[in-house]
């Protein structure tokens, strides 16, 4: 008779549905290993609000040397098993290029797969901007291409040095921000950095980077937070996931 005293989990969603960043195709790196864990994300994406995501797994140099002939096969794999089920769940086929020498020679040869409308997404290295980072963005619009850095509050040589972030989104480079640095996942510089991006308008889309099932729940559990409401408040009229594919 007292059930009324106890506190009610609050079910909480995205207030968008497209989810740009995330590695949810089987086998292809070190986000979902198979087929059954695919599909079990693909329902965590559901459960948050996603009906529509842009698979962006690795290309990376020596650990991840994906191209379209790597990629297709496990993202048809995927369809076919979303369409089986039922799912209503569109699922588009990109990568997260990290910039190095492999995925460049991927760009030179326009072996790329883009975003709808020619978006790619690409990832500095962790320890240091590469030499050249202004000119090759700007060669990268030369080709037709919007670039967004992936999770630029994750690159600590930014976060110390803000006036980076400054000169690369005035000269065309959006940014995608990761809902886990929100949350502290990635330490408290990357969740610092991530609100100072907030604050100053510099957040162009938001994703999940999801690789697993501990990341769907930290997100699930931050969607009923304070600091999530906030986040959604600040973004709702501004945010780009919803908007800048559609064709």
């Amino acid at each position: 008779m007292f059930n009324f005293f106890k506190k009610k989990k609050t079910s909480c969603s995205l207030f968008y549905h497209t989810d740009v960043h995330c590695h949810l195709l089987p086998g292809v790196d070190h986000g979902s290993p198979d087929l059954d864990t695919s599909m079990l994300l693909l329902n965590k994406q559901r459960e948050m609000g996603i009906n529509h995501i842009i698979a962006t797994s690795h290309v990376t140099k020596s650990t991840f040397e994906n191209t379209p002939d790597t990629l297709r096969p496990a993202h048809k794999l995927l369809c076919d098993a979303v369409a089986a089920e039922g799912m209503d769940m569109k699922i588009d086929l990109s990568a997260e290029y990290r910039i190095d020498e492999f995925s460049l020679a991927q760009l030179k040869d326009n072996r790329i797969l883009p975003f709808p409308n020619n978006y790619i997404l690409l990832e500095n290295p962790f320890q240091q901007e590469i030499m050249g980072m202004d000119e090759l963005m700007f060669d990268v619009q030369l080709k037709g291409l919007t670039p967004i850095l992936a999770h630029p509050e994750r690159y600590n040589y930014y976060g110390r040095k803000k006036d980076r972030y400054t000169k690369l989104h005035d000269a065309g480079v959006l940014f995608q921000i990761n809902l886990l640095s929100f949350t502290g996942y990635f330490g408290s510089l990357a969740k610092d950095t991530a609100q100072w991006l907030l604050e100053n308008d510099y957040i162009d889309f938001l994703g999940s980077d999801m690789h697993n099932i501990d990341h769907a729940d930290i997100i699930l559990d931050f969607l009923s937070s304070k600091e999530y409401r906030r986040l959604a408040d600040r973004l709702s009229s501004r945010l780009m996931n919803d908007t800048a594919f559609n064709v």
